[in-house]
């Protein structure tokens, strides 16, 4: 920590406030406790939705305050209602993960540092899962099925910054975008191979971003504008 600009004259009250800065409250609103659930139905053939998109919105808003996975913060929530002694329940993971995109969060995780160094590759899954009634019945499918799964990875740290997974006939230039968006960081040098770089051309999506794309093999993309010679 750096000096203070000004000299601290109530030490015991400033040293009380540094620790405060660690409690947690956590309350529930009693609009919140009424709106958890849904009480009426939708009025449409079929089974209406246990939670409310309140519910769901203030399970994705935990779950980037805290930086918890899924299934961590089901287990947050329902600690929580646990120890308020309040008659509610956390929904299931599985529930939250289906609904995620229909809801809108009102909260937004702060950027985190710059990348100085990105490297993105793809490789390729194999769908297995046909059913025991379809192979039984019909046979095996003699066609494989196959998704593609491209990472972002910085190399200083091992870490799997971003992660997505596409069809097998869509084109790893077309990822791109949808990979990188989601960070909200200033990416520095990023290394990729010609697929990501239109074969011959630099992502038009990179140059508008203004960073810098490298070809990780030996090809030699032409010098411009976010581009450069590896």
């Amino acid at each position: 920590m750096g000096a203070s600009l000004h000299s601290i004259t109530n030490w015991p009250q400033y040293n009380k406030s540094l620790i405060k800065r660690g409690s947690l409250t956590f309350w529930v609103d009693a609009e919140v406790m009424n709106n958890w659930f849904y009480h009426d139905h939708h009025g449409r053939r079929g089974r209406s939705q246990l939670y409310t998109d309140q519910t769901i919105s203030t399970f994705l808003m935990l779950k980037g305050i805290f930086n918890l996975t899924l299934r961590a913060t089901q287990g947050l929530l329902d600690s929580f209602f646990e120890l308020m002694n309040v008659p509610l329940c956390a929904p299931d993971y599985s529930c939250v993960s289906k609904r995620a995109r229909t809801v809108t969060v009102a909260y937004r995780q702060p950027a985190k540092g710059r990348i100085t160094d990105l490297v993105i590759d793809s490789t390729g899954l194999k769908v297995f899962g046909e059913g025991e009634w379809k192979v039984r019945k019909h046979g095996a499918e003699k066609r494989r099925v196959w998704r593609k799964l491209h990472l972002a990875v910085d190399p200083a740290t091992h870490d799997i910054v971003a992660a997505e997974v596409s069809l097998e006939n869509v084109h790893d230039a077309e990822v791109l975008p949808t990979l990188l968006n989601p960070l909200r960081r200033k990416l520095g040098r990023v290394y990729a191979d010609g697929a990501y770089g239109q074969q011959s051309q630099p992502s038009a999506y990179l140059v508008q971003r203004g960073d810098s794309l490298y070809p990780t093999s030996q090809e030699r993309w032409p010098m411009g504008k976010g581009t450069s010679k590896k």
